[in-house]
């Protein structure tokens, strides 16, 4: 029973929402989004909001109910606040660098790594071990930080790596410890 579905998706002051067909278009002062639902879904804009209709009870139309009515919220927090992701590089010599439209990373590795910075994204250094990443698509801006991170995810001896601020990594103890530990020969 989609909940989330049922409840209208209010529309803040300064966005203008257009409903063509199975496409949805929002506009705010951020920018503009749109995405294509599915067709038998009735989407309305109605005193000020959006109200998602679906056609049948079906448990899978149930949870795209939902699914279509979060999508189009975020489409409206994205034109108006929008979205931030802030990363942490950790580690002796790692840093990194906005160069135009390129990220480069250097992570202890041979050669340095040049991220490119996809359209519709903005991203700020303004520390060399912090990366800021903004955006008003929340796919786009998640996948963003998702991408930057895999190049050296955060490692569990010493905690060297890219990894969200504010995430916590598990730590292990080195070998010195486990052989000690251990009674040895």
């Amino acid at each position: 029973m989609s909940r989330i579905g049922k409840k209208p998706v209010v529309i803040p002051g300064g966005v203008k929402v257009a409903v063509n067909e199975n496409i949805i278009n929002v506009e705010g002062p951020k920018g503009k989004l749109s995405y294509s639902f599915k067709q038998n879904f009735k989407v309305e804009v109605k005193d000020k909001s959006v109200v998602i209709a679906r056609p049948s009870d079906t448990k899978q139309d149930k949870a795209t109910h939902g699914l279509i009515r979060s999508l189009i919220s975020n489409m409206m927090l994205g034109v108006t606040e929008g979205y931030k992701k802030e990363l942490e590089v950790t580690g002796v010599g790692f840093k990194a660098a906005v160069q135009g439209k390129i990220l480069n990373l250097q992570l202890s590795y041979s050669h340095p790594i040049n991220y490119s910075i996809p359209e519709g994204i903005t991203i700020e250094t303004p520390k060399p071990n912090l990366i800021i990443i903004k955006g008003v698509d929340k796919a786009k801006v998640g996948e963003s930080a998702a991408e930057i991170r895999d190049f050296y995810r955060p490692e569990p001896y010493k905690g060297k790596g890219i990894k969200y601020v504010g995430e916590h990594v598990r730590r292990k103890a080195g070998k010195a410890v486990a052989g000690a530990a251990g009674g040895g020969a």
